[in-house]
């Protein structure tokens, strides 16, 4: 049930643009469910949303080791790897 209520508040920081809220509370999530495909994909989702390409990545490694015909881990990890690549292009023109 804390769960749920937990899950659902996260859900709302996205819709209201608030990542760094929402993972927080996808990640109180995870203390109570390491089992939830869904809440590593909402993170995943998060961190992209904030740049933050490697956790999402990590969180996409994680689905697809549970469930690996996850689509959106699938996407989701194509976009981090998408953007470790434009991130790593920009640190080699520098």
């Amino acid at each position: 049930e804390k769960f749920k209520t937990l899950k659902n508040e996260g859900n709302d920081f996205v819709k209201k643009g608030k990542y760094e809220e929402a993972v927080n509370k996808y990640s109180e999530c995870m203390t109570l469910n390491t089992t939830e495909c869904a809440i590593y994909t909402n993170r995943a989702l998060c961190y992209l949303k904030l740049y933050k390409y490697e956790e999402a990545k990590q969180d996409c490694d994680h689905v697809l080791q549970i469930e690996d015909s996850n689509i959106k881990a699938f996407y989701r990890r194509a976009l981090a790897y998408k953007g470790l690549q434009v991130r790593k292009k920009n640190m080699a023109g520098i």
